[in-house]
């Protein structure tokens, strides 16, 4: 009404003339009202001031006290702005190495973001005075970060073209080793050979007293192993970065580069093309590598400087130290080391699943009532809901919904075609991801697929396994098992595979303080039994099975909806059996309401080791995002102590099993919470006590838990024989 006239006393002069008999008599009734809520919302324009207006115009940020204050709290970035540390101060904050000897004596670096990338400041190396220069300074400062160039991104099959080291921030540079010009007519550049500055560096890098840094490290040290040459000590910018900002964003150098220090690095493409133009490292002119590959080394230490000040003040150096930094090399073994997979076997999977497929479809496109695109969500849609009438589909911008859940419900009310879609699906997937993908995956010169471990992917810190991926091979199914048969050991020698049983249950018993769980383990005892016999009243095979399903489900903080799905009972039932949950084991319910309590009020929770899993939209107004937070948030301190055990366990590995005698005894695959081992027949039974005693006591001593974690051990030719 007021941008329909001029003011607000237009309006109730016009009210006795409004139609709407409701809106004129309010407007009429209130006017009062209406005229005391303007003057309450007026601002007073003619109050008396303490001080002129003029006198409160911002003239300049007074370095004093504000420098004082930005160094004692770390705030580097600002500090620079301010105009840089004062005098004798010695800038502490920007120094991560009070301990180390080397760099005791020299005065800190400058903030990173401090001084400004410059490519053409960055050297490329192609003497020996140069080399055994940049050689000496690193030693002197007992510091250097290192990058590695290679001809593409496969360690396992990739060659070494250049290495890159940096000793400050703007100083870096690159030491090509491998390049050969673009085209036939190009010329060699020149370079040093690549056994000499192997050689040079070899010492360097394997010096105790020098830190080496790396972004994403596990790569270089494959590179450089292969190489003859083991990098240590070492830190990794990259899980400094995920011990510290799990869930916050991604640790990629990039994005952690614009993050932490404002410089956007020179993207690969931009130096190597897209596409079918697309050119290996290799043959990238010496003119314009250096720019890129010293920038990654710069970059790397640039991070270095700002993330590992943050490891102390944020509590993330138990974690770093204590699970995450030691497993480096030994997942870059792993994967040096890879798995030998039976070709012929994994080709005669495919046929065979080829054969199913075919048969599938054609079932599907009969029940269907004709033939459609199955691989289609668009189509499949509308076939099910629109052609053949199912009920209860959910249909949103894009369509009908078509996934696995609704695939489920549906095969649950008995509609066979989605049963047979569901069939369909996996046989294609296992086909594609697995049997065929598989077969491509043979490394020629190992014979072996040498999968890749992913350290900062995974949330709640579990590894991830990518090409191939080898951790969502089923586990419970026939099919599952016929695929990992195909991965067999070595002839002569046997697979051992070492899983931990229950190991979520057992710290939730732990860590949720429930009394009847621990004792139930400590004694051996079927913990899905006496979950059935709590819930239920009785145990047999129906029982256990939904108390197995509930055990689980809860710890991943299922609603009655999700619960109700799983077990083929109404919303209300599965809220009866949830309460009858809480109420026999209460310390659960009462870990949930804390762990839910604590990340809302943080935004992030810890695993017992420390590990932080941040959850940004716990408090998002977004009811799909705040409960699928929570859901994670519950379930994080559990699944993350559980991953940090395991890495544990496999970082101490090597060294036990050769203090034993066995060092040519090789752990090969890590598959959630299994290990999986190659050795000789006669190393089985010493080599299973090292690998259960290290396993069961992982935890120890940082952690001392209330249940015994138990270890099943399994071997044979195969890894489906030893799962």
């Amino acid at each position: 009404l007021i941008q329909q006239s001029a003011d607000l006393e237009s309006v109730l002069a016009a009210a006795p003339e409004i139609t709407k008999p409701k809106l004129r008599e309010s407007l009429i009734e209130h006017a009062g009202n209406a005229r005391l809520s303007r003057e309450l919302v007026k601002l007073v324009s003619d109050a008396p001031l303490p001080e002129p207006l003029d006198d409160l115009i911002l003239k300049g940020i007074p370095p004093e006290p504000l420098r004082a204050f930005l160094e004692d709290q770390g705030f580097k970035s600002l500090l620079a702005k301010v105009g840089g540390p004062g005098p004798g101060n010695g800038n502490s904050i920007s120094s991560p190495l009070a301990a180390t000897p080397a760099a005791a004596s020299k005065p800190a670096p400058p903030p990173a973001e401090a001084v400004p990338v410059d490519h053409k400041a960055y050297e490329t190396v192609v003497d020996e005075a140069a080399l055994d220069r940049w050689i000496a300074e690193a030693r002197a400062q007992g510091f250097v970060a290192v990058d590695t160039e290679t001809d593409e991104l496969d360690c396992i099959r990739a060659n070494l073209v250049g290495i890159s080291l940096a000793t400050a921030p703007g100083k870096a540079c690159y030491i090509p080793l491998g390049h050969v010009g673009d085209g036939l007519l190009s010329d060699t550049p020149r370079q040093l050979a690549r056994a000499l500055v192997l050689e040079r560096l070899k010492p360097l890098l394997e010096d105790p007293a020098v830190l080496k840094i790396g972004q994403n490290l596990k790569y270089d040290l494959v590179m450089f192993r292969r190489s003859g040459v083991d990098v240590t000590p070492y830190d990794d910018t990259m899980l400094i970065s995920f011990d510290l900002d799990a869930g916050l964003h991604g640790h990629g150098m990039d994005e952690l580069s614009e993050l932490h220090i404002g410089h956007k690095p020179i993207a690969f493409k931009d130096v190597c093309g897209t596409g079918k133009s697309q050119i290996s490292f290799d043959k990238v002119d010496l003119a314009r590598a250096p720019e890129y590959a010293a920038e990654d080394a710069d970059v790397t230490l640039r991070l270095w400087q700002t993330l590992k000040p943050r490891l102390a003040r944020e509590s993330a150096t138990r974690v770093y130290e204590l699970v995450d930094r030691p497993l480096v090399p030994v997942v870059a073994e792993m994967e040096r080391a890879g798995i030998r997979v039976d070709r012929e076997e994994l080709a005669r999977l495919s046929a065979e699943f080829a054969g199913q497929i075919t048969i599938l479809e054609g079932e599907i496109h009969a029940l269907a009532g004709g033939p459609f695109t199955i691989g289609s969500p668009k189509q499949l849609g509308e076939v099910l809901f629109d052609r053949l009438g199912l009920k209860g589909g959910r249909k949103g911008k894009t369509g009908w919904s078509t996934d696995v859940s609704e695939l489920e419900r549906l095969a649950a009310d008995g509609q066979p075609i989605a049963t047979k879609i569901l069939d369909w699906r996996q046989l294609s997937k296992l086909k594609s991801t697995y049997t065929d993908a598989l077969q491509a995956s043979i490394n020629p010169a190992t014979g072996r697929v040498h999968t890749s471990y992913g350290l900062a992917h995974a949330q709640t810190g579990r590894l991830a396994s990518t090409d191939p991926n080898l951790q969502n091979i089923p586990i419970r199914t026939e099919i599952g098992r016929r695929i990992r048969d195909a991965f067999v050991a070595e002839p002569g020698k046997l697979l051992l595979s070492a899983d931990y049983s229950q190991i979520e249950l057992r710290l939730a018993a732990h860590m949720c303080d429930v009394p009847a769980l621990k004792e139930a383990f400590r004694k051996g005892e079927d913990i899905h039994a006496l979950t059935a016999q709590e819930l239920f009243g009785e145990v047999n095979r129906d029982t256990r099975g939904r108390a197995k399903t509930v055990n689980f489900s809860i710890l991943y903080g299922i609603s009655r909806w999700g619960l109700a799905g799983r077990l083929g009972i109404s919303s209300d039932e599965a809220q009866a059996i949830i309460d009858r949950y809480f109420e026999r084991f209460p310390g659960i319910n009462r870990y949930i309401a804390e762990t839910l309590g604590f990340a809302r009020d943080n935004g992030f929770v810890t695993t017992l080791f420390g590990r932080k899993t941040h959850f940004p939209r716990i408090g998002s107004s977004n009811q799909g995002e705040r409960q699928g937070s929570e859901r994670a948030a519950i379930n994080a301190p559990i699944q993350g102590t559980s991953a940090d055990i395991i890495k544990r366990a496999m970082a101490r590995m090597p060294g036990a099993l050769d203090d034993a005698g066995l060092g040519d005894v090789r752990m090969l695959l890590q598959v959630h919470d299994e290990l999986v081992f190659e050795l000789a027949p006669d190393q089985v039974e010493p080599a299973s006590a090292v690998i259960r005693a290290i396993m069961a006591h992982a935890a120890k001593p940082a952690i001392t838990l209330d249940v015994p974690l138990d270890i099943d051990i399994g071997t044979g030719p195969s890894w489906g024989a030893a799962h």
